[in-house]
């Protein structure tokens, strides 16, 4: 119960310093580094307990620099479940957002437990972040 009600209050905090942001932004270009920052702080505090996105930092999953355009399953030297590995697409904008609501219900029989992000503005900053990343 704590780490649910640490968990939202993040989250929380981080939406509203965002929507405060936003409004100071003077430009789309502000906007959109904004995103990418809180995607950044959003992916720490959601993802980064398993998922690097520094090769010289590893953790648990797989690396998630340039994920997006990746095919799915295929990051050399991770034991992906058989059905990732047999997935049969592409890390879109689309994909990662079911991935990041419902993994087990994207990709049934996947290894990874996840606690889904409903959110749609988070996933849409985590993704800002992912993007940002995946050159």
């Amino acid at each position: 119960m704590h780490r649910i009600a640490n968990r939202s209050v993040i989250l929380a905090l981080s939406l509203l310093t965002l929507t405060a942001l936003q409004t100071l932004a003077d430009d789309a270009g502000s906007f959109d580094q904004i995103k990418v920052g809180a995607g950044k702080a959003l992916f720490e505090a959601e993802c980064r307990r398993c998922h690097a996105t520094d090769a010289s930092d590893p953790s648990y999953g797989p690396l998630l620099e340039g994920v997006v355009g990746r095919e799915a399953g295929t990051f050399a030297g991770y034991p992906y479940s058989e059905a990732l590995k047999a997935a049969g697409f592409v890390w879109t904008e689309g994909a990662l957002k079911a991935w990041m609501e419902d993994n087990d219900g994207f990709v049934p029989g996947t290894k990874m437990r996840h606690v889904g992000i409903e959110d749609a503005t988070v996933q849409d900053f985590i993704l800002a972040y992912l993007q940002s990343i995946s050159g």
